[in-house]
C-alpha cells in the first residue's frame, strides 16, 4: 500500500495519543524545529533525540544541531537503501551539512 511518506526503508510505528497534543507540548524551539524537519518525525522521538542532545551538551542550540545531524545520517542512510549508493544524498558528505 502506497503511503504518504512515500518510498523509504525506514522504520515506522504506529500512532498512540493525540500526535497533534504531543506537537502542542513540545518546547518552542522543538516546535520550530519539527515543522521545518525533512523526515516525518514524531514529538516523542524529537523530544527523546533532544534530551538525549541536551544532556551531553547542556546548549540547545548545540543540540538542535545534534538533531540536524540525525536526521541527515537517516536521509543518508534511507537513500542509500532506496536509489543506491551513488544517489546524491547518499555520500558521507551529507551527514556534515
Amino acid at each position: 500500500m502506497q503511503t504518504n511518506r512515500g518510498a523509504t526503508s525506514l522504520k515506522s510505528k504506529q500512532r498512540t495519543g493525540n500526535p497533534m497534543r504531543e506537537f502542542d507540548r513540545l518546547p518552542k524551539e522543538l516546535r520550530l524545529w519539527l515543522a521545518t524537519a525533512i523526515l516525518p518525525w514524531r514529538p516523542a522521538s524529537v523530544r527523546r533525540a533532544f534530551a538525549r542532545a541536551m544532556a551531553q551538551s547542556n546548549d540547545p542550540d548545540l543540540a538542535l544541531d545534534a538533531l540536524n545531524r540525525l536526521q541527515a545520517k537517516l536521509i543518508e542512510k534511507d537513500a542509500k537503501r532506496v536509489w543506491g549508493p551513488d544517489h546524491p544524498l547518499a555520500s558521507n558528505d551529507a551527514s556534515r551539512r
